[in-house]
């Protein structure tokens, strides 16, 4: 059994840590400060194939495969939640789907522009006032008008609708109720009708904007449907399983950083005429949290490796998921209570870290719901 990365990994681990480190971390404070996305270095991200990472080479993606997406997706943690957020939902939400359903000429005029960094970025609308975790409840409803569809409803919450070119979203498409009566469609950003609200005020993650949607009589295309009518929830928990494995990636990312804040701070740190990092408590607590992150980091490559190689990989996501996401606030908050007062202060990063993490138990399916599906894999058959 090898747990070591290959030399190609390795090497795409390299490349990408040497690139956020030079082109997101240095902004990470002032971007979450102003709210401001972080173009400069999206842009720059295409030449590294970065935004097409689970797109094929012929529709602008570099294909690097789920374990190099997941390291990528952990070093942007390391480096920036809010970058890293809005890449990973770009990735497995906005152009995953996409890439799975959608058709040559889907493909070609939607995907190829955003993987390939010529566009923008891409988004998937679920959430709604009244439904979240439960996506049965979603109320969008997306009526047949010749050669159109009419969409009309509302979502909350959707990260990067701002920043894409276009929102796959999700709507009733069948009045009747049940598991086949929503479907998935391919949404433009700029369609008329389609009004993005003025970003949401957050805990954190505040450069990764957040929105609220309205459709007021959005008219698409037909072929703007993605994949077959009716499927749209199978679609939408499909893609939601892989979106596990970037989330729970970007969590180690984000205790890493929070991490290595912590034991730069114990040695430098001076209390009772020693660093603090001398002291017995504040080694066991980052003892703690280094033994965390290295299981997270573990789990999060298995669920990773076993989606690559066509495995089934539903329950070590969410186990990965459960376990990182909760992992990273526990880093976090002991990385604040090493720093002491200044972990309290916007001038450390601990506390922009810990604010970035607060979200991860709840987005793309909350700890609750983790704890759902891993019990339904236990208990079946």
């Amino acid at each position: 059994m090898n747990f070591d990365l290959t030399e190609e990994q390795k090497m795409w681990q390299k490349i990408v840590h040497d690139f956020v480190a030079a082109e997101v971390q240095p902004k990470a404070h002032e971007i979450s400060e102003s709210g401001e996305f972080n173009w400069d270095a999206v842009h720059k991200m295409a030449d590294l194939g970065m935004l097409g990472m689970m797109v094929s080479e012929e529709y602008g993606g570099s294909e690097v495969g789920t374990v190099n997406m997941s390291i990528a997706i952990e070093e942007l943690g390391w480096a920036c939640g809010s970058t890293a957020l809005s890449i990973a939902a770009h990735t497995e939400l906005g152009c995953a789907p996409l890439a799975k359903y959608g058709t040559n000429e889907q493909k070609k005029k939607f995907l190829k522009p955003v993987a390939s960094g010529t566009g923008k970025l891409a988004a998937l609308a679920l959430t709604e006032p009244g439904a979240g975790s439960d996506l049965q409840g979603v109320k969008t409803k997306a009526e047949k008008d010749g050669d159109e569809w009419v969409i009309n409803g509302s979502k909350m919450w959707i990260t990067n609708p701002s920043v894409a070119d276009y929102i796959i979203t999700l709507a009733r498409s069948r009045p009747e109720a049940g598991s086949r009566a929503m479907s998935m469609f391919i949404v433009p950003a700029n369609a008329p009708g389609l009004i993005i609200h003025p970003p949401e005020k957050k805990m954190g993650l505040h450069a990764s904007q957040t929105h609220a949607l309205t459709y007021e009589n959005v008219r698409i295309p037909a072929d703007h449907l993605l994949g077959e009518e009716g499927l749209g929830l199978h679609q939408t928990l499909e893609t939601l399983d892989a979106g596990r494995i970037s989330i729970g990636s970007l969590s180690v990312g984000l205790a890493q950083a929070a991490y290595e804040a912590a034991v730069e701070y114990a040695k430098e740190r001076e209390a009772f005429g020693n660093p603090i990092a001398n002291y017995q408590a504040i080694q066991w607590m980052l003892a703690d949290a280094a033994t965390e992150i290295e299981a997270a980091r573990l789990m999060m490559r298995q669920a990773a490796w076993l989606h690559e190689n066509g495995r089934p990989f539903s329950q070590a996501a969410a186990m990965g998921k459960l376990f990182a996401t909760e992992m990273a606030e526990r880093v976090a908050y002991k990385a604040i209570q090493i720093h002491g007062g200044y972990g309290y202060s916007r001038e450390y990063p601990v506390e922009r870290i810990y604010c970035d993490a607060r979200l991860m138990t709840i987005g793309e399916g909350t700890s609750e719901i983790q704890r759902m599906v891993i019990a339904r894999n236990l208990l079946k058959g």
